[in-house]
């Protein structure tokens, strides 16, 4: 293996055994890293903390000790809603500018302990919600990155680390993972733990993971989980897999070129897959509803205190969403959570049978312009269920882009990971932009 200025282009798990077999240093490994965010950053903006001395120390200090573990010597970036006691944390809002926690965050403890370092803070929305923060997509700076793991997801597609950690509340890992050409993988809720990660709706908030392949999902996603619920490995695949194909969504309209990428992608599935198209029942065509109110509640519960101090600081978007929830009532709130327990118990049934379901994304590629961050609603589903979901790219429209979302119920996220690279095997996609 030739090392030199483009280490960076190496995957998570090609990094991890370079460095364990000693072909390549972590100070050699970062300094390719910092060349390539020197060279790109400008006009990408992934980063709200870097510090490329931080960076360097770090690295050279695992070089002198090469503590053991999966991530041993890799620079990890971290989405700024999550603590860590070495670099600020801002939660994307002028608010906390100065905000420098005491104690990392959990899952950043299971970071340190595999061996890796937090390369820098990637940029998220302000408080994880839907305002544009300052990240623009690689792949056309015109375009949104997505959000509100914008910084992670387009960090990880430039090339500046080979993985990201960044969080989904509705769509917040998945759609800019799809956005922005690598993956994006949403654990099963609970799976890794959020103490220490910014709150802002406790039953949805779900850390994930941003990375070029299935296999470094896998890799990084087992670090941050509880013992024994992520297999760092990927599991073989025994027999050709059996899909649901959900073409669209009842609470959104796919666009015409994205959903002929997708279509295409499936077609090409189809030839070794069973696929069985399925379609929402109209029972659950109000699930976007469910989840908005729950979601809403609990973050006007989690925020109040502070827009009641903060209202002038916080964006008109965050105040009309805390406003929202505020009008919802308790009443109401049980009832959205007693229809997501009843949602759960037939979807779970619904996909008996099926290795995972298939469907789109996001709409379409990451909208042109930067005053939103796209549409989340082929997240929501998944994201009120607390199923596991992954995206893959597939295709570009027009030079952007394009996901496919395979999702399961909880609890199966390795084989749902295994099902992906299986996927991703027979969907070839050049990344890294």
């Amino acid at each position: 293996m030739t090392r030199g200025a483009r280490d960076y282009t190496l995957t998570l798990t090609e990094a991890a055994e370079a460095l364990a077999e000693r072909q390549l240093t972590a100070l050699e490994l970062a300094e390719a890293q910092l060349t390539r965010v020197r060279t790109t950053d400008a006009a990408v903006c992934a980063w709200e903390t870097l510090d490329p001395d931080h960076v360097r120390r770090e690295a050279a200090r695992w070089d002198a000790t090469r503590v053991p573990g999966p991530l041993g010597g890799i620079g990890i970036g971290v989405k700024d809603i999550i603590d860590t006691n070495d670099l600020p944390t801002t939660i994307g809002s002028p608010i906390f500018a100065d905000r420098r926690p005491a104690h990392d965050a959990a899952c950043i403890a299971r970071v340190r302990s595999a061996g890796a370092f937090v390369f820098g803070k990637t940029v998220t929305t302000p408080f994880a919600f839907m305002d544009p923060g300052k990240t623009r997509n690689p792949w056309d700076p015109a375009h949104t990155p997505g959000g509100s793991s914008s910084g992670s997801a387009a960090a990880v597609a430039v090339g500046h680390v080979t993985a990201a950690i960044g969080t989904q509340t509705n769509g917040s890992v998945i759609r800019p993972a799809a956005f922005c050409g690598v993956v994006g993988f949403k654990p099963t809720r609970g799976a890794i733990p959020t103490a220490g990660v910014q709150p802002f709706s406790e039953m949805f908030d779900t850390i994930g993971t941003l990375t070029r392949t299935v296999e470094d999902a896998a890799r990084l996603a087992s670090a941050l989980a509880d013992p024994g619920r992520i297999a760092g490995t990927l599991a073989p695949v025994a027999h050709p897999p059996r899909f649901a194909y959900l073409g669209d969504f009842p609470w959104t309209v796919q666009e015409c070129d994205a959903d002929d990428v997708v279509e295409a992608a499936v077609t090409q599935l189809r030839t070794r897959a069973d696929v069985v198209p399925l379609d929402i029942p109209p029972a659950w065509h109000g699930a976007k509803s469910i989840m908005r109110s729950i979601m809403l509640f609990e973050a006007a519960r989690n925020l109040s205190d502070l827009q009641s101090r903060e209202r002038a600081r916080l964006s008109s978007a965050v105040n009309a969403g805390l406003d929202e929830g505020r009008a919802i009532s308790a009443a109401a709130y049980a009832a959205a959570c007693g229809e997501r327990e009843r949602a759960i118990a037939f979807f779970t049934q619904w996909l008996e049978g099926f290795d995972a379901v298939l469907a789109p994304s996001a709409p379409g590629p990451a909208p042109r312009g930067l005053a939103t961050t796209g549409d989340p609603s082929c997240c929501t589903l998944w994201s009120l269920l607390g199923f596991p979901a992954i995206s893959l790219p597939v295709g570009l429209v027009q030079r952007m882009p394009v996901g496919l979302q395979l999702a399961a119920p909880a609890g199966r996220d390795d084989s749902l990971l295994a099902v992906a690279a299986w996927c991703g095997a027979r969907l070839p996609f050049r990344g890294l932009v």
